[in-house]
């Protein structure tokens, strides 16, 4: 998986790379067909700290964004927003919606 990490108004130190890196591990643990994750940082004032992130899986983009007071928080949560949907899109490529045959006939 192809990761980018962006920062806008704000510097993407190696402490901020590696606690997004260690989040992501999450996702690749649940999903493995990830192609690319592009995560933007940005600071808008003091109190609004945003990260969004847009992940291509294959057949889709999924996108989550947080805004928090802190950086890492806002991280936290989006990662968690991301992981729900990620597990959402696995459930819907391996549950099609069909009712088996055999459940069909002894009902």
């Amino acid at each position: 998986m192809n990761l980018i990490i962006h920062g806008h108004h704000v510097e993407v130190t190696p402490a901020l790379r590696g606690y997004v890196e260690g989040k992501m591990e999450r996702i690749r643990r649940h999903f493995d067909r990830l192609i690319e994750a592009d995560v933007l940082l940005s600071v808008e004032d003091k109190l609004r700290q945003r990260a969004e992130v847009t992940l291509r899986v294959s057949g889709t983009q999924l996108f989550a964004e947080c805004i928090d007071g802190d950086m890492y928080a806002a991280i936290d949560t989006l990662m968690d927003k991301l992981d729900r949907q990620v597990l959402r899109h696995k459930d819907r490529l391996h549950n099609h919606g069909a009712v088996a045959v055999k459940r069909e006939l002894s009902s």
